[in-house]
């Protein structure tokens, strides 16, 4: 497996220690932005777990036209790049049109392609193009298999550094299942994992006019996928997840962050990730 390069001293892969990418699932303000990336920050520090300070300025796929959607452009990378600054992190957001990454990537380390995106050619063609580690979300109606021709795309392109997610599967109406067959199966492709722990256990609409969630769920699902196998770990995290202006009912409670993790990482120490035969 190839390992991916996210800064000059930081790798994900095997081998590598477990990285959680973390934060508030949008860019509410910047006080608030600073604050959670300064404790998530103190958590990972105190557990020995790499951190990769996550957070949206944009989220352009709402359920609602009404609903929160962040930051402009300009004032989500100001606050980004004063995460990178002053809590020393670095940083991951989400591009939504091909337009966006190459003035993104002047400030993240790692761009995203959302799940519903992840086979939108040009999108993909322009993220690679940054030089940029590019984070695919597999999309919730694909198989991990069919994550070939995403990898395909990104190389063709010219991307070095790509890490694949997965973030669950479409089960009927507003509800997604998690297949964990499908982190060797991606992994099999030659990049690291992710397990994204709060979207797998969102309920897409699943509240009318806004997702629903079953955040209690998280820690369960997180250490499963830590005994299949995985790279990093992806959560959304918030100070008062029921006051969150986006995903609220799938987030983590920043005051549970650290009981999560704790298990999650000592069943990944414990365990000799290898890329199947």
């Amino acid at each position: 497996m190839i390992k991916t390069q996210i800064t000059e001293n930081l790798f994900i892969g095997e081998g590598s220690p477990l990285t959680l990418i973390g934060g508030p699932c949008v860019i509410e303000s910047q006080d608030f932005t600073l604050m959670m990336a300064e404790k998530i920050r103190q958590v990972c520090d105190r557990l020995g777990i790499t951190f990769i300070f996550k957070s949206s300025f944009d989220k352009a796929n709402r359920t609602s036209i009404n609903s929160f959607r962040g930051q402009d452009l300009e004032a989500g990378l100001e606050i980004l790049q004063r995460v990178k600054k002053e809590i020393g992190v670095p940083v991951l957001t989400d591009i939504h049109e091909s337009q966006q990454a190459a003035i993104v990537a002047e400030v993240v380390d790692v761009l995203q392609i959302p799940a519903f995106l992840c086979r939108q050619t040009d999108l993909l063609i322009a993220a690679a193009a940054t030089g940029r580690v590019v984070n695919v979300k597999k999309g919730q109606f694909l198989a991990p298999w069919d994550m070939k021709s995403v990898v395909a795309k990104l190389e063709l392109a010219g991307a070095k550094n790509i890490l694949l997610t997965e973030r669950g599967t479409t089960f009927g109406y507003n509800t997604l299942v998690v297949d964990f067959r499908s982190l060797p199966q991606m992994r099999q492709l030659g990049y690291p994992v992710v397990f994204d722990a709060t979207h797998s256990v969102q309920m897409p609409g699943g509240q009318g006019d806004k997702s629903g969630g079953q955040r209690e769920f998280v820690p369960y699902l997180a250490r499963a996928a830590a005994a299949v196998g995985i790279d990093a770990l992806f959560m959304e995290i918030h100070e008062n997840p029921d006051a969150a202006l986006s995903d609220g009912p799938n987030m983590i409670p920043l005051a549970q962050l650290e009981e999560v993790l704790k298990p999650v990482l000592h069943i990944h120490n414990s365990l000799a990730v290898a890329t199947p035969a």
